[in-house]
């Protein structure tokens, strides 16, 4: 990507304090963008804030909570304020909680989950579309994998990223006639904190030791990610899948069951024996 693709824009990137989301305010700071940053951890944003402004960047701090709508509208807000004008709203928050479905202890996970990676997306979308489709803006959704084919043990997760993916498809169609565009990117594994942070049926985080087990040297790293990502939204493609997921979409097609079937004995055991391995060696 040409080093100032984004120069001048102004961008709203959620989920900024870590992983995916941190590198593509770094990357979108150096090329010259103006850039307002979201995310819970307030302190986690002024490290950022002070990466970008190293690099020449305008930064707006914003901590928000994207499952609260009233947070959503004054980043929006904000924003405006700030900066006048609004080109590209990047989607990227997200969390999830791995167990089996009947193992939760209520459907508070659940919900959460989807307020913050399905109905984040639609509270920040809604107050932003009116002054994107004045900059005839851009949507970037950092959505994965699990919403094109789903796995096990992550049913809250896959039900809001194909509600996810739904809402982005029909919202695409609907604003053709402004010149919006909105793309979708589906990462695979990528080495951040994600998994780290991913809760169990009690609302409890891995951790830095067993979220990383999940990974291996070859595993994507956020740079890259987050590369990919910002490349689409630019060229205004319509939807990205990374690792397997041509393969993965083209199966669920004309063999589901064989594809459930890969995906528990090609994806799912295989991470779990590296993180019950690398625990072994912990103890």
């Amino acid at each position: 990507m040409e080093s100032a693709t984004f120069r001048d824009q102004v961008v709203i990137i959620t989920g900024a304090s870590a992983g995916i989301g941190h590198a593509m305010a770094v990357q979108l700071a150096r090329q010259g963008a103006r850039v307002a940053i979201a995310a819970r951890r307030a302190e986690c944003l002024e490290e950022l804030a002070a990466a970008c402004r190293a690099s020449g960047a305008e930064v707006l701090v914003a901590p928000t909570d994207v499952g609260e709508e009233s947070q959503c509208k004054a980043l929006v807000d904000n924003t405006l304020s700030t900066f006048g004008r609004l080109d590209m709203l990047v989607n990227n928050a997200g969390l999830a909680a791995s167990a089996l479905f009947d193992d939760y202890h209520n459907l508070d996970l659940f919900r959460h989950t989807m307020d913050v990676n399905l109905f984040g997306a639609v509270n920040c979308t809604y107050y932003a579309l009116p002054y994107l489709k004045q900059s005839k803006g851009r949507i970037l959704a950092v959505s994965s994998l699990g919403g094109k084919t789903a796995i096990p043990y992550n049913t809250p997760y896959c039900a809001s990223k194909y509600g996810l993916h739904g809402f982005c498809d029909a919202l695409r169609m609907e604003l053709k006639p402004h010149e919006v565009s909105v793309t979708v990117v589906c990462p695979w594994w990528v080495a951040t904190e994600f998994h780290a942070a991913q809760l169990n049926k009690d609302g409890v985080p891995r951790g830095a030791p067993r979220g990383k087990d999940y990974y291996t040297s070859k595993t994507m790293t956020a740079d890259r990610c987050a590369e990919i990502a910002l490349q689409a939204a630019y060229k205004r493609r319509r939807e990205v899948l990374m690792g397997p997921g041509l393969l993965a979409v083209w199966l669920k097609l004309i063999a589901p069951g064989f594809l459930d079937w890969l995906s528990i004995k090609i994806f799912l055991e295989p991470a779990a024996r590296r993180a019950r391995e690398a625990q072994a060696k912990r103890e």
